[in-house]
């Protein structure tokens, strides 16, 4: 029978998310995350031709929020003090993906969201 044994308790995840919070982001690269967050969305203009063609629904503005939040653990776990464009660029399948809903189309061509969004981070710059 196996056991399993808690590695952290409540109020040091508390202090781990408040630790996480107070990482600094530079303006390029929220900047960055607003962009590709908004390339989501078919009805943009910065929207690329391939979003258009496949996406019914992009991500909503919360997104951009998360991937700077989610990139900010990412740089503490990696042991640096600060967020780049490549913590962004890392996370935004996972934390894009559920976000971005797929047409009919791209049903039909078996183009999945996963595939939406790692198009989008090769394509779009910052």
């Amino acid at each position: 029978e196996q056991t399993v044994e808690a590695v952290l308790d409540p109020e040091r995840i508390r202090r781990l998310q408040a630790l996480v919070r107070r990482v600094p982001v530079a303006d390029h690269v929220v900047e960055y995350a607003v962009k590709l967050v908004r390339a989501t969305r078919p009805d943009d203009a910065s929207a690329p031709d391939f979003v258009k063609e496949f996406v019914g629904w992009g991500a909503g503005p919360r997104a951009s929020q998360y991937l700077v939040l989610a990139g900010k653990a990412r740089a503490l776990l990696d042991g640096r003090l600060t967020v780049g464009r490549e913590d962004v660029r890392a996370l935004a399948e996972p934390v894009l993906s559920h976000r971005v809903l797929t047409n009919f189309h791209a049903e039909a061509e078996r183009v999945k969201s996963t595939d939406v969004v790692k198009r989008l981070v090769e394509t779009v710059g910052g």
